[in-house]
């Protein structure tokens, strides 16, 4: 079946599709405007379904005084500019018009791939600048040379259990990079600072959440110390399609027609267009002021048992028939289901209805900067134990048994 339905709203495609499943046969279709517009794909390409017509969400339309406020005409600095999120906030960024775009990424190949496609699609100044967040003094030059206003740091290690089995990286690059990278923002003037954080910071039960939790609390004492710079939060769920997703594993495993292997029957997770969150992490970062934690309405839970049968009956293939599905058992660090964002009792609107404003605590300024320094000290020596002392003191509310 060809679906040629390019304009017609996500929750009309997922009646649609809901109805062909039935029908048992592949299904095709032609590009959506949203694909189109972002230019990842062809009008005349024929594509697999796209993974966002089964969540049958809208994107509310965009506000553009919003979207252009910290980036047009600006200086912008993109740390992680390769990966999934970072790449996707550099495409919308360059629609909306900077001065100049300085991309930051440390795997080389991301940045070969990034700064292509970009300049394909651009002729906004574009420097690509091969390293991490803890240089300091590449950080340093690269602000104070490009003249930089606006960061976007999208740069972080965010594979549950890789951190898990890498601990001591994990908290060195989320956490300490970060302290690392706001001090030479505030040094070099930078005005505007958003941190792509994540809904596993939320009562985390994995280390990769621990340590994007300490990032958080991080840019929110430093908005506490320098009340006249615009240093924000922005918090989501899983994106889809995103590098180390789900998606793409499903994608390829329905391709190879191996089993597909979902870790619990029952495991839920929020997903979010990778276009949409990047418009929303720049519509968020707009209204930060003071260091708030702003949280994206991520729309329902997403039940992966569910979306791996859709997937296989989409692509005309009968599930347990042709492909088995696994179940493998929840990963170390891994939950059931994630915390839901948005706390009515906590959480206050914004003039955006899918972006909603928190006040989260903060530990007293000298309690944080000693245990800041004792974590990086133990990160230094390579002393895992007073490091996830440290971790467990600084985010007392995590658990690593909740996930199971």
């Amino acid at each position: 079946v060809l679906l040629a339905l390019p304009r017609v709203k996500y929750e009309q495609r997922k009646k649609i599709l809901q109805q062909i499943r039935l029908l048992k046969v592949g299904v095709r279709v032609l590009p959506t405007a949203d694909q189109l517009m972002r230019g990842t794909a062809d009008a005349s390409q024929l594509q697999e379904v796209d993974i966002a017509d089964l969540l049958g969400r809208d994107e509310i339309t965009p506000d553009e005084e919003l979207l252009n406020q910290d980036i047009k005409g600006r200086n912008i600095l993109v740390t992680g500019a390769g990966g999934s999120i970072g790449s996707e906030l550099c495409q919308e960024i360059l629609r909306d018009s900077p001065k100049i775009l300085v991309l930051l990424e440390l795997n080389e190949y991301a940045l070969y791939q990034a700064e292509l496609t970009f300049r394909r699609s651009s002729s906004i100044p574009i420097v690509p600048c091969l390293g991490s967040v803890h240089d300091s003094a590449l950080v340093k030059n690269l602000l104070i040379k490009y003249k930089i206003q606006t960061v976007y740091h999208a740069a972080a290690y965010k594979h549950v259990p890789l951190v898990e089995e890498n601990p001591l990286e994990g908290l060195r690059n989320n956490a300490l990079g970060t302290q690392s990278l706001i001090e030479k923002c505030i040094e070099a003037d930078v005005s505007s600072f958003v941190l792509v954080s994540t809904d596993k910071a939320v009562r985390p039960t994995n280390v990769m959440g621990a340590s994007k939790r300490i990032a958080e609390m991080i840019v929110q004492h430093t908005a506490r110390c320098f009340p006249e710079r615009k240093l924000g939060i922005v918090r989501f769920g899983n994106v889809l399609d995103s590098s180390g997703s789900v998606v793409p594993l499903f994608r390829e495993q329905i391709n190879k027609r191996l089993p597909i292997t979902v870790t619990h029957p029952e495991i839920t997770r929020y997903f979010m267009s990778i276009g949409e969150a990047a418009r929303l992490v720049i519509q968020a970062g707009a209204m930060s002021r003071n260091g708030e934690v702003f949280l994206l309405d991520m729309g329902e839970p997403v039940r992966i048992h569910d979306l791996a049968l859709q997937m296989i009956e989409l692509s005309g293939l009968i599930p347990e028939k042709d492909i088995p599905l696994q179940f493998t058992g929840l990963r170390p660090g891994e939950k059931l289901y994630e915390e839901l964002l948005i706390d009515p009792a906590q959480s206050q609107p914004t003039k955006h209805p899918r972006i909603f404003s928190s006040e989260e605590p903060l530990p007293d300024a000298k309690v944080l900067q000693k245990e800041i320094g004792l974590l990086t000290e133990a990160v230094a020596q390579c002393d895992l134990s007073s490091a996830i002392d440290s971790m467990k003191r600084l985010v007392p509310e995590y658990n690593p048994i909740n996930g199971q």
